[in-house]
């Protein structure tokens, strides 16, 4: 049996698995180092709700949304987002099921919201 690499929301690079977490605002995987011994990214929190009397987990997208630039992504950083190829996010816009841009060079330019909605309706 094999399993799929979960990429961080946040860096978009793949998670170890002592280093997932799932943000409970967006529901998106992000790097949590949760072993002390080993060492490991960060690109979010988790803190006990005082109301809820609960762990809470955000990823820094939610927590600190990023920069206007940093919602728009290429293809390949949507691809990585997304769990999927280039080709299938480029076939997809192409159909018209992803809303996408398209400079005059060619490069496919999605926002980072539209990716994360598109993923969830993949799985």
């Amino acid at each position: 049996m094999t399993s799929a690499e979960i990429s961080c929301s946040v860096c978009l690079l793949v998670l170890e698995e002592h280093t997932e977490a799932y943000c409970n605002a967006c529901g998106q995987a992000y790097h949590l180092n949760q072993r002390s011994d080993i060492p490991g990214a960060d690109c979010g929190e988790v803190w006990i709700s005082e109301d809820h009397l609960a762990l809470e987990f955000a990823c820094n997208n939610c927590l600190r949304p990023p920069e206007p630039l940093a919602t728009i992504l290429d293809s390949a950083e949507a691809a990585a987002l997304a769990g999927t190829t280039e080709a299938a996010l480029v076939a997809a816009a192409s159909s018209g099921a992803l809303r996408h841009r398209r400079t005059s060079s060619g490069v496919y330019l999605f926002e980072r919201g539209d990716i994360i909605a598109f993923a969830k309706g993949q799985q």
